[in-house]
């Protein structure tokens, strides 16, 4: 009753109607776009590049995710920018500001390597990589796929640390998926973020993410979000990244809330399933414990959203250890492989 209540009276007002690519949305800084060429297609891959005062030895690229646009970091664009970073923020292909698909093969892969083009048209060097939610899968993915390109790697609140189809959820089509995408609303997706990421507690600076993503729901372009969206659930369903984990070397921090229990499926599961799912706090060691050169971080009293929940405490966090000297290189993993022997020449 009393989270009814709650409902009731912090829900959304009507949605803005923003267009298929989140017009009419300001962001809180200048927004640029990126001409992509992906699988015999061409894009927009929108993006913010907040270059501090003076000229920054190191770059901070931000990945949001799956119910998040790019603005989900204004804090922690500010935090970084004022000390002394250069900040590079995109928006997924598929998502907010960005071109959305009819047709796409989503894979992280896919998504990594977009951002690897954008960051080379940059020229941005070797990058710290800070991927929060589907963006920590990405931030993995891109970790395993472009090793030489990183110099630090955040996990805040990373999505794959979890297999859920091994743990017994079962799978929707991509059609059951963007059935239930299209009932989706300003009120239902501010329940859904309040009961699983914010612990029942809301406060008025998270209405502007559910008010961009509600827009797109409700916008000229809606069917054609919706699409996209049960695509990339498709895509964090069918790829974890737990299973790789041993093959991370670079120097990473995990960083979760305490109370974090958001689970991307547990609705399609049974209730048994449903409530050993999202565990962060364990999931997290569970995998600090398997990521060479790893530090966790736990925030006390935080749930999913520890960049705008906790935003102070989230700097704080980020900013010690991004200060902090990097560890020794972990050794690389023995192959497996046998030398081929060496051809003779005639």
């Amino acid at each position: 009753m009393l989270l009814c209540a709650a409902l009731s009276s912090g829900a959304l007002a009507q949605p803005t109607l923003y267009g298929p690519q989140l017009e009419g949305f300001d962001y809180p800084y200048p927004v640029k776009y990126h001409r992509l060429k992906s699988q015999a297609q061409q894009f927009v891959m929108a993006y913010m590049d907040v270059q501090p005062d003076t000229p920054a030895v190191r770059t901070m690229v931000l990945l949001h995710g799956k119910e998040f646009c790019g603005t989900s970091w204004q804090p922690t664009i500010a935090a970084l920018h004022d000390a002394g970073y250069r900040v590079v923020v995109p928006d997924q292909v598929g998502f907010c500001k960005s071109s959305k698909p009819v047709n796409y093969q989503y894979s992280l892969n896919q998504l990594a390597a977009n951002t690897n083009e954008l960051l080379i048209a940059l020229g941005a060097g070797r990058v710290t990589l800070i991927g929060h939610c589907m963006g920590g899968m990405i931030a993995m993915r891109y970790a395993l796929m472009y090793p030489e390109q990183l110099e630090r790697l955040v996990l805040v609140a990373p999505l794959g640390l979890e297999d859920w189809k091994a743990e017994g959820v079962p799978y929707r089509t991509v059609d059951e998926r963007y059935a239930a995408e299209l009932k989706r609303t300003a009120d239902s997706i501010k329940q859904h973020e309040l009961e699983d990421y914010f612990g029942g507690q809301w406060r008025p600076e998270y209405d502007r993410s559910v008010e961009a993503v509600a827009g797109l729901y409700a916008g000229t372009g809606r069917e054609r979000y919706a699409w996209n969206q049960a695509l990339t659930s498709d895509m964090e369903y069918t790829q974890p990244v737990l299973y790789e984990l041993e093959r991370i070397h670079t120097p990473t921090l995990l960083l979760v809330g305490a109370r974090d229990r958001a689970a991307p499926f547990k609705e399609d599961a049974s209730a048994e399933v449903a409530a050993r799912l999202g565990n962060y706090p364990e999931l997290a060691r569970r995998a600090a414990a398997r990521i060479a050169n790893s530090h966790l971080i736990e925030l006390a009293d935080v749930g999913h959203v520890p960049q705008l929940e906790a935003p102070d405490q989230f700097r704080e966090a980020l900013l010690k250890w991004l200060q902090e000297p990097l560890p020794p290189p972990a050794p690389p993993p023995l192959s497996t492989q046998h030398p081929q022997p060496k051809r003779k020449s005639h």
